[in-house]
């Protein structure tokens, strides 16, 4: 099979390296196939191909071809001209010609890169694919009729069942379970070629996808379909060794995390072995609360024990330089609890994952991937029916899903909570700006790259693996998200880490440097506590950054009678008594609970609001 897979490389390039002096196929091997009729009397830009540098006497029979001189270029043989069709077939035949091709249109690509930024390259070099380790995708279920998770016998979907009481079928008839499930396992079959320049791949090809349906058609589940998802991977984790969750989903917070069911269901799989990736949500352009969308993680990404991933934008290039946060990625710390989430950040934004024709995704989503955005000929300008581009901090999540994939089959002796642990002490701390905007409809979306916004930085698997590789063992414990404090007195903002935390614990690192990165922090008073000044908190080039995030009218605001009404409702400030008030962040009985960013018309907390015109249909305003 190599053998003749060389044959035809070769074969291939002799076409395009090499002239004939013959004149039959002349056209064939000098004339690009997609240059039009070369008999019109039109004009077509095109660019001339050199064995040898072009010279003086070159451009002279480019003039006599009544050629128009474009572009010269410094280190390349070639010159951009606008040539008569009827000249093309008589100046390919130039023996210092080598080729004639169009001067093609170039756009933007639609598609962000998510591989690259991470560093999975650098992984999969060293053979790592997460080989043979189970992922449970709890969403809308997975299609195995895709091709880059079902062609052959190299299907990555081992197992399927929905937990929806109304729709048995395992197939995804709303389309975001199969997009998730690409991100973390697709294989890239259908980018996969000699017509194609990029290849849509996953970040654990090698993974095994456990596809648990929990949300219907319109992307909607409950409480206990999510739950009996998580319970029937700890019942099947050592069948399919399942060593990651990914919760691409989320609800308003009603309660703290240590009664909130789905929270509980999380810790139940951690401790069962199962290190569970949850969203951050998606409403950091919820503005009700502060001007920066602080306080808006979603549930169960408030709990300590999941790894909460936030979403960035990559902004077309595969390099971190350029790099921002997505405005609607949801901020911490958490409602109630205020726990600092999210744990890290990975790309999110317009991520071309795979689509299922038919679905309602395919069906009300805006966004298109081009054939041209993976593909050099053909009908470029077309849609694919392969792909389609995606955002959201649910994307986020399957990228880091399958980075932890392949962490656990580089080192597959980590618990959930050392995985976790190294995740967010490996990642990239360096590459932020100070702050960025996004002005959409009128409105200017700031962030500022604090660990509210960020968490320990930017998804790094390469760094992750090094890092767990360098050790022979890591200390046992949890890996608990620390708390965020305020204290009036000082006016210092804290972070309280628990006893057991390897978040917070040196000598996990063999440093002084913290989970979060000491540049960070003004000061280190005790080894469990971290605090920071007021400027620190939201970047040293925002002064307001203190009275943004903990001034009177926010979080902690005791001076303001408005910080209760915004934060909890009524004219309470305990965070134990939810009161439906008329200015109630999440919502309730009011009259306004159609309108705020969970939708729908229902206060009820069991329902995941995913579906309509809310997080995923085609009216949200994720960033191009």
């Amino acid at each position: 099979m190599q053998s003749l897979q060389t044959g035809v490389v070769i074969s291939f390039l002799s076409v395009l390296l090499f002239p004939y002096n013959n004149a039959v196929g002349q056209r064939a091997r000098k004339i690009s196939p997609d240059i039009g009729n070369v008999s019109s009397s039109a004009e077509t830009p095109v660019i001339v191909h050199y064995f040898q540098t072009p010279t003086s006497g070159d451009r002279s029979t480019l003039e006599g071809h009544h050629a128009k001189i474009k572009r010269t270029f410094s280190t390349l043989p070639l010159i951009a001209v606008s040539l008569p069709n009827s000249e093309i077939a008589s100046l390919a035949n130039d023996p210092q010609v080598q080729y004639v091709s169009p001067d093609r249109a170039v756009r933007s690509s639609a598609a962000e890169y998510y591989t690259e930024p991470i560093n999975a390259p650098a992984v999969w070099a060293q053979g790592l694919f997460g080989t043979n380790v189970g992922v449970a995708v709890i969403d809308s279920g997975v299609s195995t009729a895709v091709q880059d998770l079902g062609h052959g016998t190299s299907g990555r979907v081992v197992f399927s069942a929905s937990f929806l009481p109304s729709d048995r079928s395992t197939q995804d008839g709303y389309g975001h379970g199969t997009a998730v499930a690409g991100l973390i396992a697709g294989d890239g079959y259908d980018s996969t070629g000699a017509n194609d320049y990029r290849t849509f791949k996953g970040v654990a090809r090698g993974a095994k996808i456990v596809s648990l349906k929990a949300l219907d058609v319109n992307g909607e589940g409950t409480d206990s379909s999510v739950i009996a998802a998580i319970d029937a991977a700890i019942y099947l984790k050592n069948v399919f060794n399942i060593r990651v969750i990914n919760l691409s989903l989320g609800r308003p917070i009603w309660e703290s995390y240590t009664v909130d069911p789905l929270c509980q269901a999380v810790e139940a799989a951690n401790k069962a072995g199962i290190l569970v990736v949850v969203a951050s949500g998606n409403d950091g352009r919820d503005v009700a609360l502060n001007a920066e969308g602080y306080g808006t993680i979603t549930s169960p990404g408030n709990d300590p024990y999941a790894l909460t991933v936030g979403a960035m934008k990559s902004n077309g290039t595969p390099n971190l330089t350029d790099d921002t946060i997505a405005s609607y990625s949801s901020k911490g710390p958490s409602f109630i609890d205020q726990i600092a989430k999210p744990d890290l950040v990975a790309p999110g934004n317009l991520l071309p994952s795979l689509d299922v024709p038919g679905s309602t995704l395919s069906a009300e989503t805006t966004f298109i991937t081009y054939y041209g955005d993976y593909q050099r000929y053909g009908n470029l300008q077309g849609v694919s029916t392969q792909y389609l581009p995606l955002s959201g901090t649910s994307m986020a999540a399957a990228v880091t899903s399958g980075a932890a994939a392949v962490l656990f089959g580089a080192a597959p002796q980590l618990t959930p909570a050392q995985a976790k642990a190294i995740l967010m002490r490996s990642a990239n701390k360096s590459v932020f700006p100070a702050s960025s905007d996004v002005v959409a409809g009128g409105v200017d979306y700031k962030a500022n790259y604090d660990l509210f916004t960020i968490g320990a930085g930017y998804l790094d698997i390469n760094a992750a693996v090094q890092l767990a590789e360098s050790r022979q063992t890591f200390p046992s414990g949890d890996a608990i998200s620390p708390v965020a404090g305020y204290d009036t007195g000082s006016n210092n903002v804290f972070l309280q880490f628990d006893s057991t935390s390897l978040l917070g614990r040196t000598i996990l690192w063999g440093g002084s440097t913290d989970t979060y990165g000491a540049q960070a922090f003004t000061s280190v008073p005790a080894p469990s506590t971290i605090q920071w000044g007021s400027n620190a908190v939201s970047g040293a080039a925002d002064p307001n950054g203190f009275t943004i995030l903990w001034g009177g009218t926010i979080l902690w605001g005791g001076t303001d009678p408005d910080a209760a009404t915004i934060l909890w409702g009524g004219t309470s400030l305990d965070a134990s008594s939810i009161s439906t008030g008329g200015t109630i962040l999440w919502g309730g009985g009011t009259t306004e609970a159609a309108t705020i960013l969970w939708g729908g018309t229902t206060p009820d907390a069991s329902t995941i609001l995913w579906g309509g015109t809310i997080l995923w249909g085609g009216s949200i305003p994720f960033e191009q």
